[in-house]
């Protein structure tokens, strides 16, 4: 079978075994947002249609392909859910003779009333759970939007977002702060500056302008900079997150590595998953559709 993991930037897919074992894998820059409106399928084919040509099948989709800008939109299914929820509401797309399911997404209600929503990390999670305790945890997804999941019993519980990556770029790319960063190796030093800084007075907003005036006074230079932002940020996150016991850490290595690093710093314990384990969930999912 065929699992695609669809996103706003990247598309990844995987070529599966019978028994789930990963085969092959192929990534490309091809997310929504690069993905003109009706061109999906041509660009499924580009990326993947000599698996398809060799009979490969089911093909299941999760992500933002899912989204109002995607292939499809699929409605959302309400937190709690696990795998079963999602089983009975993919919803399948169709291309010539050919035919995909799309995942639906997942949407909770915090308890303010205010609506929140993820597309893609359900299954990372789903696919996690072996690796899990039965009991209720917490699991953390770095990325553009990172994501705060309680785990139970195999079900997502609940969650919440934060903008942290989104907001480092849009600081970085677009405001006065940005106009004195160079592009460098990632500092170490300055990252953990920047997570200690997350714990002291006055707040997030006034923290940031400092990053400006730490580098017109000559405390950061224009390499040291973006390290020093990223770890304000994902300090601030962290604290504000405000879960009690180990915090289990689902994303990509090098953005993995930079949030473990926070953690170790504040004296959070910290467990890495597979990275990778969306593949599986999807090949469960799948054996709904074979």
């Amino acid at each position: 079978m065929i699992p695609v993991d669809w996103g706003t930037s990247t598309f990844r897919a995987y070529r599966l075994a019978p028994d789930g074992k990963i085969l092959e894998t192929r990534s490309a820059p091809k997310g929504i947002l690069a993905v003109e409106a009706g061109r999906f399928p041509q660009v499924l084919e580009e990326q993947v249609g000599d698996w398809l040509a060799a009979g490969e099948a089911p093909v299941v989709m999760s992500g933002m392909v899912g989204s109002r800008q995607g292939w499809a939109e699929v409605p959302y299914v309400q937190c709690p859910a696990g795998f079963d929820e999602l089983a009975r509401n993919l919803t399948r797309v169709e291309w010539g003779k050919r035919q995909a399911w799309i995942v639906p997404g997942l949407s909770f209600v915090d308890e303010a009333g205010v609506p929140d929503v993820m597309r893609g990390e359900e299954v990372q999670i789903l696919g996690s759970l072996p690796a899990l305790p039965r009991s209720a945890c917490w699991i953390c997804l770095p990325g553009t939007h990172s994501k705060w999941a309680q785990v139970e019993e195999d079900r997502i519980a609940g969650f919440r977002t934060h903008m942290t990556g989104e907001l480092f770029s849009v600081l970085k790319s677009h405001s006065i702060l940005g106009r004195m960063m160079q592009d460098g190796a990632f500092d170490d030093t300055a990252f953990a500056e920047g997570v200690q800084r997350s714990g002291e007075a006055d707040g997030l907003l006034h923290h940031l302008f400092g990053v400006r005036t730490r580098g017109l006074f000559g405390e950061l230079s224009g390499s040291q900079a973006p390290s020093y932002l990223s770890g304000l940020l994902i300090g601030h996150e962290l604290r504000q997150a405000d879960v009690s016991g180990k915090i289990f850490l689902l994303g990509a290595p090098e953005l993995a590595a930079h949030y473990s690093q926070a953690a170790r710093l504040l004296g959070i314990e910290i467990e890495p998953l597979d990275p990778q384990a969306a593949a599986r969930a999807l090949w469960l999912l799948a054996r709904n559709k074979a």
